[in-house]
């Protein structure tokens, strides 16, 4: 599966199941919105959210984006990398973010971006990019 594959996928679908591990191994699961971005998928997520806390803590991800009748998607896994207070200085991380919520709709600008800026430090949001190290697809569109 070529890159070039996913962008027609994510053309229909930015709907993802994200993978991450609990600190005993098992799987912890929930839904992300995607987009193509920096090389990679990113979504974005609260920093008080057990994904969060378990791709801080373990790195591996693995995401599924799949469209509304199931019949085509794109397996996605590697390692994720986040964008965070901690790690990305204030502004940079305000400007990430906007990117983000470009790619996640697809290129749609916000009505306003004070507002989300806004929302953004309020949820201690961060960035979550997943560059993939393999990829697998079945009836792309």
């Amino acid at each position: 599966m070529e890159f070039s594959d996913l962008e027609r996928l994510l053309e229909v679908s930015r709907m993802a199941v994200c993978t991450a591990y609990r600190r005993d191994g098992r799987p912890q699961m929930s839904l992300v919105t995607v987009g193509s971005f920096d090389g990679g998928l990113v979504f974005t997520t609260q920093g008080s959210r057990a994904k969060a806390k378990n791709l801080a803590r373990d790195p591996r991800c693995a995401l599924m984006v799949v469209t509304s009748d199931f019949r085509s998607y794109a397996v996605l896994d590697g390692d994720v990398e986040l964008r965070t207070r901690e790690n990305t200085d204030a502004e940079t991380l305000r400007l990430y973010l906007r990117e983000v919520y470009r790619a996640t709709r697809g290129g749609q600008e916000h009505d306003n971006w004070e507002e989300y800026d806004q929302a953004m430090v309020d949820q201690e949001r961060l960035a979550v990019i997943l560059r993939p190290g393999r990829m697998v697809g079945v009836r792309l569109p």
